[in-house]
């Protein structure tokens, strides 16, 4: 399975002005913009690095997901949350020959931690052998920084600002986030039950 990013966050939804403030960066100076590459640069890795903590989308985009077999054929579970909508659901055989499935046959079971892929029949499009599904997709939190939760956007300020602190350290750990942040992400991470699966 690969999930791919098809539309990044646009420069103009990062909280650049927010994150000054948080760093209480100078203000009024004629180069006051002069690190704002390097600051976007760290908001988008704090940004990647809460998602990939709590499997949420935190500013909408588009995403595309492909996988070689359906785990369970009568809804699939999406990699992301939460989806908002499915744009399409591409089948490819083996040859690369693709057939799209009509937008009446399948619907979004729209849900905070695990939506689904769900069919308006029985089951989801048998997927040949040697085959594919593509599944585009839109998911996100919130259409832009404002509509974000408080929270969630502390947390990304707190860990960029951390990043941005530590910058020149390379001897932390793998993993290692700030105690402050895990405690804000930990109400948007996903249950697992069982070995390792969520139901």
């Amino acid at each position: 399975m690969m999930l791919i990013e098809e539309t990044a966050i646009a420069d103009t939804a990062l909280p650049v002005d927010q994150f000054k403030a948080h760093l209480r960066l100078g203000t009024g100076f004629a180069e006051g913009s002069v690190q704002d590459e390097v600051l976007k640069g760290f908001l988008r890795a704090a940004i990647a690095a809460i998602e990939a903590r709590t499997s949420k989308v935190l500013i909408e985009r588009e995403f595309s997901w492909s996988v070689n077999v359906w785990r369970d054929q009568s809804g699939e579970v999406l990699p992301v949350a939460p989806v908002s909508r499915v744009e399409s659901v591409t089948l490819v055989d083996a040859d690369g020959v693709q057939t799209s499935m009509e937008a009446d046959a399948y619907r979004v079971e729209k849900d905070s931690q695990r939506p689904r892929l769900r069919p308006k029949g029985t089951s989801l499009p048998k997927i040949a052998k040697g085959g594919s599904v593509r599944i585009v997709f839109t998911a996100g939190m919130a259409v832009d920084w404002g509509n974000l939760p408080a929270d969630l956007g502390q947390a990304v300020l707190l860990l960029a600002a951390h990043y941005y602190e530590y910058r020149d350290e390379t001897a932390l750990g793998a993993g290692c986030m700030p105690f402050g942040v895990t405690s804000l992400i930990q109400r948007y991470r996903t249950v697992r039950f069982g070995a390792g699966v969520a139901q």
